[in-house]
């Protein structure tokens, strides 16, 4: 039934079962909004770091890692370790969100700039956010299991099997050269079929019902018992996640070593390296790495960086520690088990590469092809436990997400509009507003073209709000005029704009003045030749028929100059550019400050990945821009509820509620006395002292990111 065996179909339906019984044992202890938003904010660092770890790995991360890997090599992790140096970080802004001592973090936006329609715009904006997170992991996970599940070519309609001989056709065409070797005939239908972009793989599941299905599951065990429901299966999917980032690993080592006669950890390494082509083990900055160059890598870091600390989950997986250690410990120790486990995944990646680059096309389908491959022949539900693996790691997410999203519109939406209701009352809309969370983002998981392209979308939706946080939390003199301003101008042009022209005005698809690229780039690349090399010049060879003589044979261990063609893509289409019926169309979101930015210099010049980093960079900084200036230009905000806040957020927690009461309410009357804490108390500038646990805390988690970097470099170095 559905592509698998009786045995696998158990083991999902057992994984199912359990979680939905977890999730209603939960209710039972759900007596107001802060038991269901926060868990009563009762976690201890076990749980914490169970919950911080399943809250950050998604499935699309493990899915991710595999798929940009695949197709970029070690460069390809960078995906899924932007956030590396973030994490050390989290040691200090994980007991913000505690002092805070909110609900959710539109209360902050209320509290810090005095404004309740603020609080409302950012509800909106992180609810949006987290729908596209949940949407995103709907994605891998479906892609993954339709992997899992492709028919043999001989089950294919006529339709599938028209659309699989064009896509031999493509990666035939493909891999004849630079296209001076092809005839203007054979040009012209390359450069069709890469816009049509045909599939060679397909599934014997429905996409859709599989998506509705996950959502079903999230909804019963995630609406009935909130937080403390969602916490406790992060503890079981979270054991589930480990072993999904281990379980392949050895398989796949095995099977490589199998294949080449070989044994032994260091034979697969080198066989690793015999088999990849070479741009593979560059870290960042290869000729075929498109997308990750040391210079995306750094702009993205700083955008993650920035971004992350506005997503209201920070608050909902931080707030609910017991203290602001358990707070620190937890978050750090979980996202930096995300950061060890990205780096097996890609790892993981690069051997798939190894083992089935020559026939899968389609990167985010093969994680599922690897799994049935390795471990379908094994028996014992294997293949079941990798999906019930992957339902973990995205239910554990998405259900902390859609409770995070929820509180926001309970709290900081519903509940201005419609005061005075009981607990009960409110507990009931917030269950309401997680089930259309899911919705939408059952709805949003079928409306991108891959998994990167939602990745990239991801990265970017919080820019909106990134600056009105940081300098909302750090910076006094910031206004509420300055904030609105931000979010204002950076909404309009980050998304509006680009939502809207397209639908207002649909003609600017087919433009031809929009439908630019970048030039096709002819690289040369010295490297050893493989066999995988001597293979490919074989079938140039065999398929030549350009002008001159046909290309010299290749020798394993030859030194050998290849010439790399990256072709051309869109600079103002987020999904690049289509072909239906001879006619071209841009994809996806059309790309507004890359328009405007071409005005400034000439973006079909540049390589692909350098167009990307100026648009984040602008992204980054116009925001910031904004309100600094308005805020200098606009009266100090000097108001009472202001100067609680900053007190309130001097004042360390305490355990004891009614003791923590007592010092807030001390710090209250008399806000200036907090300032001991400052390192700069005579400024406008909110920066700590650190403490001897902020010394050892940063230090260790530093210590240990820089350790991630030198697995991550052994793994594509062993055996080499």
């Amino acid at each position: 039934m559905f592509g698998l065996p009786t045995i696998d179909l158990i083991v999902i339906a057992v994984y199912a079962v359990l979680m939905i019984v977890i999730g209603l044992v939960a209710m039972l202890r759900i007596k107001n909004q802060e038991d269901f938003f926060l868990g009563g904010r009762r976690f201890g660092k076990f749980l914490q770091i169970f919950s911080s770890f399943g809250q950050a790995t998604s499935s699309d991360t493990a899915v991710g890692a595999v798929t940009t890997a695949y197709r970029d090599g070690a460069g390809g992790i960078w995906s899924q370790l932007v956030g590396l140096w973030a994490t050390p970080l989290f040691w200090f802004t994980a007991p913000w969100y505690r002092r805070m001592r909110t609900l959710t973090l539109g209360d902050f936006f209320h509290e810090r700039y005095r404004s309740q329609r603020m609080a409302i715009a950012y509800s909106l904006l992180a609810s949006a956010y987290l729908v596209i997170v949940i949407g995103l992991g709907l994605k891998a996970v479906s892609s993954t299991v339709i992997g899992i599940t492709l028919k043999p070519v001989a089950a294919l309609t006529p339709a599938e099997h028209l659309e699989y001989n064009q896509a031999l056709r493509l990666e035939a065409l493909s891999q004849q050269g630079p296209t001076g070797t092809l005839s203007p005939a054979e040009a012209d239908e390359l450069q069709s079929l890469r816009l049509r972009r045909p599939h060679r793989e397909f599934s014997s599941i429905n996409e859709s019902a599989l998506v509705w299905f996950i959502v079903l599951i999230v909804f019963v065990y995630g609406i009935a018992g909130g937080l403390e429901a969602a916490v406790w299966t992060d503890t079981v999917q979270g054991t589930l996640i480990l072993i999904l980032s281990i379980l392949l690993v050895p398989f796949a080592i095995a099977k490589l070593n199998a294949l080449h006669g070989q044994t032994g950890l260091l034979a697969a390494g080198h066989t690793l390296h015999q088999e990849l082509p070479g741009r593979f083990f560059s870290l960042m900055g290869s000729a075929e790495n498109a997308d990750f160059t040391w210079y995306f890598v750094i702009a993205l870091s700083v955008m993650t960086t920035l971004n992350v600390a506005t997503q209201s989950n920070q608050l909902t997986a931080n707030a609910s520690a017991r203290d602001e250690l358990t707070a620190s410990i937890g978050f750090t120790t979980g996202t930096m088990m995300k950061r060890y486990c990205s780096v097996m995944w890609g790892f993981l990646g690069m051997l798939c590469f190894a083992l089935y680059g020559r026939e899968i096309q389609d990167s985010d389908l093969v994680w599922g092809h690897a799994t049935r491959d390795l471990l379908g022949g094994l028996g014992f539900g294997l293949v079941g436990l990798m999906i019930a693996c992957l339902l973990a790691a995205l239910q554990s997410t998405a259900s902390t997400l859609m409770i995070s999203s929820s509180s926001l519109f309970t709290k900081n939406v519903y509940g201005p509009l419609r005061p005075g209701r009981t607990e009960r009352h409110y507990v009931l809309v917030g269950r309401i507003a997680g089930a259309l969370v899911l919705l939408a983002a059952a709805l949003l998981s079928t409306a991108f073209g891959s998994i990167l392209d939602m990745l990239k979308f991801m990265w970017e939706f919080n820019a909106i709000i990134a600056a009105s946080f940081w300098c909302g939390i750090k910076w006094r003199r910031a206004t509420r005029q300055g904030a609105w301003a931000s979010i204002l101008i950076a909404a309009t042009m980050f998304v509006a704009l680009p939502l809207a022209l397209p639908t207002v005005f649909p003609g600017m698809r087919t433009n031809p003045a929009l439908l630019r690229t970048t030039q096709q780039r002819v690289i040369p690349q010295t490297l050893v030749a493989t066999p995988r090399d001597v293979e490919e010049r074989a079938r140039q060879v065999a398929d030549w028929h350009g002008a001159g003589p046909a290309p010299a044979a290749l020798h394993v261990g030859e030194t050998v100059t290849r010439t790399v063609i990256i072709a051309p893509k869109s600079i103002y289409w987020e999904q690049g550019i289509t072909e239906v019926n001879g006619v071209k169309r841009g994809a996806g979101t059309f790309y507004l400050e890359s328009w405007l930015l071409d005005h400034v210099t000439d973006l079909s010049a540049n390589p692909h990945a350098l167009n990307e980093t100026l648009r984040y960079t602008y992204k980054i900084l116009l925001p910031f821009l904004v309100l600094i200036v308005v805020s200098l230009l606009t009266a100090p905000d000097e108001s009472d509820s202001i100067g609680r806040f900053f007190a309130r957020m001097r004042t360390k927690v305490r355990t004891n509620r009614a003791e923590d009461e007592k010092a807030v309410l001390s710090a209250y009357a008399d806000p200036k006395s907090t300032r001991d804490c400052l390192l700069l108390p005579g400024s406008q500038l909110e920066f700590f002292k650190w403490s001897r646990e902020d010394v050892i805390g940063f230090g260790l988690a530093l210590v240990i990111a820089f350790a991630v970097l030198a697995l991550l470099n052994f793994l594509i170095h062993f055996g080499s």
